[in-house]
């Protein structure tokens, strides 16, 4: 009776308890109850538009027309729209804008719809228009009602700045004009990588804070010397600085992985069209599109060599979420550190603090949790989730096309937006805080028997064995016992001591 008591009432058994309420509900209710109610048809005015399975009622005030309409009947499907995420919404807006000027330039555009799609870019990239963007990211289709989505609010907010009405498309079409020389099978992946490369630069910059934060916590505690452990167990001493430099310096180097990963980015297929040939396409266009891009991105974005292996090959997709699947494995080990050194604080490690953000339980009085350590493990796993889904999709296309990139794009970008928020979170919140508990490490130091393999090259291996089998016998610290036999003298102890000599601490490596 206690135990189910307790589960009943403690924070943990009401979790518990909430999610199998949660889970019996959306069997009774059905998906659709999880998504949100969007683009539901206004009972105001409507325009009519049709496409090849005949016409519909869209809401006069809206941008978006017949064919993102029907995805917005067939996909409530998670409630996360596209425009969840600004910088995919962006994303579309430099890709459509790079397409009209390449195709100006070669001679297929005019130049008074090359001017009416600047100005519906550019107004999107100034942050408006994003409510229009309203498709699921869960979608069959290979992103086709993503990129009409994109492709009919650019058109109609070009007409609306051009001075016609919504829907007047023989003046600016979705199709013909938003969508020349284009497939969705080569705008869709351009965009997703667009999206992740113009995000990209946040998240190594927050991470270069972090890492920043590391170091500064590292010098502050240069010269405290605690016990390395290998395998939970006593290892040889080390410093508080030491370690926590090489969680800094791990971080670097995933940061160094991030840069490099983002290079498979660059080669995009814009040109491939439907599967690759090109068809429908003006010569020249791949590569006045890539120089378009990369003057507006100010990245070297290149023409694939191959466009058939290009439209369906998803490598660069595979190794930029390896890198945000690595950073994140990471980041969750350092915190499980975190979580065990400040373990306690009475019945455990407890040679650090961390910052106290909220009380820990509902029934245990004084208990604080490692919450922000914590939840930065919960964006981790669900980063390293968010990988498999990327490879399990990207290994799963038939023949010319992957048609499951949309769940690879909403992996990444979800992963990528994640560990981005909770990195700001993790240094202001945890790690600028850290304070040690020099008298616990002290007190670690005193009776470990790890300290043993410091006097191997004083008292030599034999000695240094029957000592540690002693105070394990004992129970009494190394340095207990040789004070006790007078073995050293306690200004050996201290030279002994001393981080320089005991940890090959080189000062110099931490400026």
């Amino acid at each position: 009776m206690r135990n189910s008591t307790l589960f009943a009432y403690s924070s943990s058994g009401r979790r518990w308890t909430a999610l199998v309420v949660a889970v019996l509900l959306s069997v009774s209710t059905g998906p659709a109850a999880w998504a949100q109610e969007t683009a539901q048809p206004s009972q105001g005015k409507t325009r009519t538009e049709k496409d090849l399975l005949g016409e519909k009622q869209i809401p006069a005030d809206a941008y978006y027309g017949v064919q993102t309409m029907r995805a917005l009947e067939n996909f409530q499907l998670s409630g996360v729209l596209i425009n969840h995420y600004p910088g995919f919404v962006e994303a579309w807006a430099y890709v459509k804008l790079a397409a009209a000027q390449a195709n100006y330039d070669a001679g297929a555009m005019k130049k008074d719809r090359l001017d009416a799609i600047e100005k519906a870019c550019q107004a999107v990239l100034a942050g408006k228009y994003h409510d229009q963007f309203l498709v699921d990211w869960y979608q069959g289709g290979a992103g086709t009602s993503t990129n009409m989505n994109a492709n009919e609010v650019l058109a109609n907010v070009g007409l609306e700045l051009s001075g016609h009405q919504k829907g007047e498309y023989q003046f600016l079409d979705p199709h013909d004009d938003l969508n020349m020389s284009q497939s969705t099978n080569d705008s869709y992946p351009t965009a997703i990588k667009v999206a992740l490369i113009l995000r990209n630069q946040k998240l190594i910059e927050e991470l270069q804070n972090l890492v920043t934060s590391f170091r500064t916590k590292g010098k502050a505690y240069l010269e405290i010397v605690k016990m390395g452990r290998t395998e939970l167990q006593d290892a040889v001493p080390m410093t508080v600085g030491q370690e926590l430099y090489a969680d800094a310096n791990a971080l670097q180097s995933e940061i160094d992985a991030l840069r490099e990963a983002e290079k498979a980015l660059y080669v995009q297929n814009m040109g491939a069209t439907a599967i690759g040939t090109g068809i429908n396409v003006p010569k020249g266009y791949p590569e006045k599109f890539a120089e378009h891009l990369s003057k507006l991105l100010n990245k070297p974005i290149v023409p694939a060599p191959d466009m058939i292996a290009a439209t369906w090959d998803q490598q660069g997709f595979v190794i930029y979420s390896s890198a945000l699947k690595s950073l994140a494995i990471k980041l969750s080990k350092i915190s499980g550190d975190l979580i065990l050194l400040a373990s306690g604080p009475r019945a455990g490690l407890f040679e650090i603090n961390l910052p106290a953000l909220q009380p820990g339980s509902s029934i245990m009085p004084g208990k604080v949790n490692p919450v922000v350590p914590e939840v930065m493990n919960l964006v981790a796993f669900r980063v390293m989730a968010n990988d498999f889904a990327v490879t399990v999709a990207a290994h799963s296309g038939q023949l010319q096309l992957n048609a499951y990139e949309p769940i690879e794009g909403l992996a990444m970008i979800e992963s990528q937006a994640l560990l981005y928020n909770t990195s700001i979170l993790f240094r202001t919140k945890c790690i600028d805080g850290i304070t040690i508990n020099e008298k616990v490490l002290a007190h670690y130091m005193e009776t470990t028997i790890g300290i043993v393999t410091a006097l191997n090259p004083v008292l030599g291996y034999e000695k240094a064995t029957e000592l540690a089998q002693e105070a394990s016998s004992s129970g009494k610290g190394v340095l207990e016992i040789i004070r006790e036999k007078h073995i050293l003298t306690e200004q050996q102890i201290k030279e002994l001591l001393d981080p320089v000599k005991l940890t090959g601490l080189d000062k110099s490596k931490y400026q």
